[in-house]
């Protein structure tokens, strides 16, 4: 390459970074129908009558949107030849069946890599990703069928250490020296650096912003979507409110079997309801779609290997669905012959005849054609309940784990199975918490009255998260926290030594932590909790005892403002997970949260969930039974809701006088009138 070439690209690469685009209006949008399909997967040796079944079966299975992997390797010869024929061929078919494709950028990549590279190796990589992106938009983008592009598969989790990412890291530790210091009087500690998480953070919406750019050179119109994966692991890399400035839609992966290893098989449920809220979120203002949904079997790939049921199929869409996704995209339709994964992930057979799982996608298709204009202009009614996670907290707790498998608090991910509990503690209730990263929940409301947030095992607040949460609180918020929440700052600077900077918000101080047992019992006023590890005793300032042992305060209720805080720092959440009996957290958790006002179970229904979504006067519940026996369940409204109307089952359900019966792994989903 020329000396003389590379070194002003790297000067045009630096001064790229800081040319902002201009937002593209999207296609798609919030009122846009729900749309359902698979990924086609084409690679060569396929006949053409075969890619033509799997386009027919589509169609003929009430499914509108596919996602086909655009194979640099498939489309460029030796000689640097391209060739689009294979491709040109699908997209057709799809023309001929009117399908929807999203079409996934797959620049050149060793064949054994399944999910492709997350970042290019070096200048030189660059210029040839940005080669492949011409070639192969200005070729599609002349197909009717062409309903998108995502630029990257599955983002996040990729490695920095390499001759780009240097350049671009240098350039981003100059105009950020003094990101990784405190704003307050403890600068003088020494502290770790987490400036690799910080550009990693950085790094992620760079390309992807630099991907979507490349796009935009070609083609100006077409929605640019993405699919993150790995939710409860990846998050903390994930810049989502960046994301949406030049993003037409967000989406992502949920694959029980690669992604859900913090779940057991009957809790996957929970895991999509939990994965579809971080998502929503995060898109805020842009749609969402789940771009990739488990659809059939893995043997060797995946972490767990396993065959949807056919009422897993439908419980993961509709949980979509109610969280506000415009649909979701099963991976696979049809297994690909060669590689890592072949025979795995399809909902067709090896005769390519419609399995069980793909009959009953079709059957969802059925109901949402015939209730376009319901569920297009539906939006999702989440309960005044907010599950916090905060991203440092997640990087702190990576940099100070091992690999010790003794204690969960001391094991990767205790930081958000943590926030899971209480997500799934109001879940069980039938009420529909949303999950936030901290930066995109909004402070900038005049009052929070009504309104809870928690923070479960939150170990690290930045400082300057400090005023926002007095602010939320002193406006009528109600915090709810417990274990080691605001032990750390983003330095892990230990926080609770000497003075608390929360002690007025929280109402006291941790005289300190003392490691009990794995799980052990906690009497806070007349509820006796589950808890994990650790027990925190508090000496009291302002906030009033709720709970004693020993005559020591272990925990607090605090007045502040127009709000209140409720503390009890021992890992309860982590505890009632571990052990798996959410009744004694519930109980306390109905006496501080209002949810009268809200749609709900009654009582709460361990393994069990409900999904709310209303469109003007009309209201739809998806409900959902894990649980291995029929439940006759008392849906409890606010408001008088008549005319209830089942408009999707896969099992027997009634409902009478708002008593539903439903089945064991039964979805139901119910239309009601105001």
């Amino acid at each position: 390459m020329d000396l003389n070439f590379t070194k002003c690209y790297k000067i045009f690469l630096i001064i790229f970074m800081l040319i902002p685009s201009n937002k593209t209006k999207a296609q798609i949008n919030l009122n846009d129908v729900p749309l359902i399909g698979a990924e086609i997967f084409i690679e060569p040796g396929q006949s053409s009558d075969d890619v033509e079944s799997w386009f027919r079966t589509l169609r003929e299975n009430n499914m509108n949107i596919t996602r086909i992997r655009m194979f640099e390797n498939y489309m460029k010869d030796a000689n640097g030849e391209w060739d689009f024929s294979l491709f040109d061929r699908a997209f057709s078919y799809a023309e001929k069946y009117d399908i929807k494709v999203y079409a996934n950028l797959f620049p050149a990549t060793d064949f054994t890599d399944v999910g492709g590279f997350k970042f290019p190796n070096d200048e030189e990589h660059l210029i040839r990703i940005a080669d492949y992106i011409k070639n192969v938009v200005l070729h599609f983008k002349k197909f009717s069928s062409l309903y998108g592009w995502v630029p990257i598969n599955e983002p996040g989790g990729g490695n920095i250490n390499n001759s780009l990412a240097r350049i671009i890291y240098e350039k981003w530790q100059n105009d950020n020296k003094n990101l990784s210091h405190s704003v307050d009087k403890l600068t003088d500690y020494q502290h770790l650096s987490f400036n690799n998480e910080r550009f990693l953070l950085y790094y992620n919406t760079w390309y992807l912003k630099w991907l979507s750019d490349e796009i935009r050179k070609y083609d100006k119109e077409n929605p640019i979507h993405v699919n993150n994966h790995q939710i409860f692991t990846l998050a903390s890399q994930y810049d989502f409110p960046s994301w949406r400035t030049f993003l037409s839609s967000l989406g992502g992966s949920a694959h029980a079997s690669w992604h859900f290893g913090f779940f057991r098989r009957n809790k996957y449920a929970i895991a999509m309801s939990a994965n579809s809220e971080i998502l929503r979120s995060g898109a805020d203002n842009i749609p969402w779609l789940m771009t990739e949904l488990q659809g059939g079997n893995n043997i060797y790939s995946g972490n767990q290997p396993m065959c949807p049921t056919k009422e897993e199929i439908s419980q993961w869409f509709w949980i979509n669905i109610g969280s506000g996704s415009k649909g979701a995209i099963y991976w696979c339709l049809n297994p690909r012959a060669s590689g890592t994964e072949a025979g795995e992930w399809a909902m067709v057979d090896f005769q390519n005849k419609p399995t069980d799982r793909l009959l009953e996608a079709g059957r969802i298709g059925s109901v949402i054609d015939k209730h376009k204009r319901l569920f297009s202009e539906a939006r999702p009614v989440n309960s005044k309940i907010h599950i916090i996670y905060i991203r440092e907290s997640m990087w702190v707790e990576n940099r100070m784990v091992g690999r010790s498998r003794d204690f969960e608090m001391r094991q990767p991910g205790g930081v958000m199975k943590s926030a899971l509990s209480y997500f799934e503690a109001f879940s069980q209730m039938g009420l529909q918490p949303s999950f936030e990263e901290f930066g995109e929940f909004d402070f900038n409301e005049s009052t929070y009255k009504g309104h809870t947030m928690v923070l479960s095992n939150q170990i690290a607040i930045p400082v300057k998260y400090h005023d926002k949460l007095r602010y939320f609180v002193k406006n009528g918020g109600q915090l709810i926290v417990d274990g080691l929440t605001g032990y750390y700052d983003e330095n892990v600077i230990c926080r609770m030594m000497n003075d608390f900077p929360l002690k007025d918000l929280f109402g006291g101080s941790v005289s300190e932590f003392k490691f009990t047992d794995n799980l052990f019992q906690l009497q806070v006023g007349q509820d006796k909790l589950v808890s994990h590890s650790l027990k925190g005793y508090i000496v009291p300032a302002a906030g009033k005892s709720i709970g004693l042992e020993e005559g020591k305060t272990i925990g607090l209720l605090n007045q502040y403002g127009e709000g209140r805080v409720v503390w009890i720092p021992s890992l309860i959440g982590l505890g009632t997970r571990i052990e798996n009996n959410f009744g004694s957290l519930i109980m306390l958790l109905q006496k501080y949260v209002n949810i009268n006002d809200e749609i709900h179970f009654e009582p709460f229904q361990n393994e069990m969930l409900m999904k709310t979504l209303k469109n003007g006067e009309q209201y739809i519940s998806i409900i959902i039974n894990k649980s291995d026996s029929k439940r006759d369940v008392k849906v409890i409204t606010p408001f008088e809701l008549k005319d209830p109307m089942i408009l999707f089952s896969n099992g027997t359900a009634l409902m009478t006088d708002n008593i539903l019966s439903i089945g064991s792994e039964e979805t139901v989903v119910i239309s009601w009138s105001l």
